[in-house]
């Protein structure tokens, strides 16, 4: 069974609407970019050409420049033409060459469509706003939803929560061991080797991977960086980690989320809230099995509020919105939403006898709250939380 994400029909619609502008997609591996690109290249109306950099030694420029004229030949004798490159942050300085190119087919007045696809977010992204401000769009492809690995799988919400979000790892979800395999080697260390160790200077690569490593550990969890460095071997010092933490937050892999507050200093300051953007990576660093932690209330609350915050992260790039935590003493509410001068506060309960929200009433004694929500205990369900889209939890 293939289903296509909404994100590949967005792109279809404004192919078929005959933008010029640049599409590019970004987002992180291993969650349906070249499957997706291959559906709308079978739906284009008219003929494409898709090459991908992906390969055992890196291309030039000069290569997209190659592949570039190659599309040029083509549009001169079908009309509507449309070029696809994929992985193009494996290139050094592409967004350069394709600025340069983009810009002389405008001139002569024969362009032809391009789409771009990467997984290293902030390299990419840093080339489109500095190179190609104002000739692309961007459509960001995130983990996939439990809405989406439901219907390709139809899976549990408990087996979502504890396998995560890639839908080709499900194909090994009767063999747990099998499936760590996969995930620790063909997801995560091609991505901390291929998307960060390639492309950025890293002194301390193991300290990088434990850092990963240690975060999702602590997923749900706030840890300042001196404590932190306590449980790391060789860890430099807190700019490093913090450095390093920023990398994994680029491609999708781990963040840690800043403390709201009412400047941007005291925020900055704060220590670290770890959230992963999957909850695939706490499965795979822990030998537990599902059975073992659905008997086990307190660690599977762990995995549940790491669900709900790593729906959050995606949909805030999605929807763009910002994800904070608070804290004041022994009070604390799990996280805080905020777009433009709207405040949305969530507490996630795992428990149907959660407590009172202290939390909840304190923080609003502080600030101007617009919406609060309770995921779980006797709020919203986990799993009707898990199938909302963000996008509308702004409205009035």
């Amino acid at each position: 069974m293939e289903i296509k994400r909404n994100v590949f029909n967005e792109l279809s619609e404004r192919l078929k609407a005959k933008t010029k502008r640049i599409q590019v997609l970004l987002g992180p591996r291993q969650v349906g970019k070249t499957t997706g690109i291959r559906q709308v290249c079978r739906e284009y109306d008219g003929e494409f050409h898709y090459v991908s950099a992906d390969a055992p030694h890196l291309k030039s420029v000069s290569w997209i420049a190659e592949q570039w004229e190659i599309a040029r030949f083509k549009a001169q004798k079908s009309g509507q033409f449309l070029l696809v490159i994929d992985e193009i942050q494996k290139i050094a300085q592409w967004s350069e060459v394709v600025k340069s190119l983009y810009d002389a087919d405008q001139f002569a007045g024969h362009p032809f469509q391009v789409v771009l696809l990467g997984s290293a977010q902030s390299i990419l992204a840093g080339g489109v706003h500095e190179s190609l401000a104002g000739r692309c769009e961007i459509l960001p492809v995130t983990h996939w939803s439990f809405s989406e690995i439901h219907e390709l799988h139809g899976c549990t919400l408990d087996e979502y929560i504890f396998y995560g979000g890639y839908p080709g790892s499900y194909e090994y979800a009767g063999d747990l061991e099998r499936w760590r395999s996969y995930l620790l080697d063909s997801i995560i260390e091609a991505t901390l080797s291929k998307d960060v160790l390639l492309v950025e200077r890293i002194q301390k690569p193991a300290l990088l991977r434990r850092l990963f490593e240690l975060g999702c550990q602590y997923s749900g969890k706030i840890l300042s960086y001196q404590k932190l460095l306590g449980q790391l071997q060789d860890a430099g010092n807190t700019t490093t980690l913090a450095h390093y933490l920023q990398l994994l937050n680029s491609v999708a892999l781990l963040t840690g989320l800043e403390k709201y507050a009412g400047d941007q200093a005291r925020r900055r300051a704060s220590s670290p809230k770890f959230c992963v953007y999957n909850t695939a990576y706490l499965t795979a660093f822990h030998s537990a099995s599902l059975e073992y932690l659905r008997q086990a209330p307190a660690e599977w609350g762990h995995w549940v509020e790491s669900a709900v915050g790593a729906h959050l992260l995606n949909q805030s790039i999605q929807h763009r919105f910002n994800v904070y935590y608070w804290r004041e003493g022994a009070d604390e509410v799990d996280f805080i939403l905020v777009k433009h001068n709207k405040v949305v506060a969530i507490e996630v309960k795992s428990s149907q006898y959660a407590g009172p929200h202290r939390g909840l009433d304190r923080l609003q004694k502080h600030f101007q709250i617009d919406k609060l929500l309770v995921v779980g205990g006797d709020g919203l369900s986990v799993e009707d939380f898990l199938l909302k889209e963000l996008g509308s939890i702004w409205a009035t």
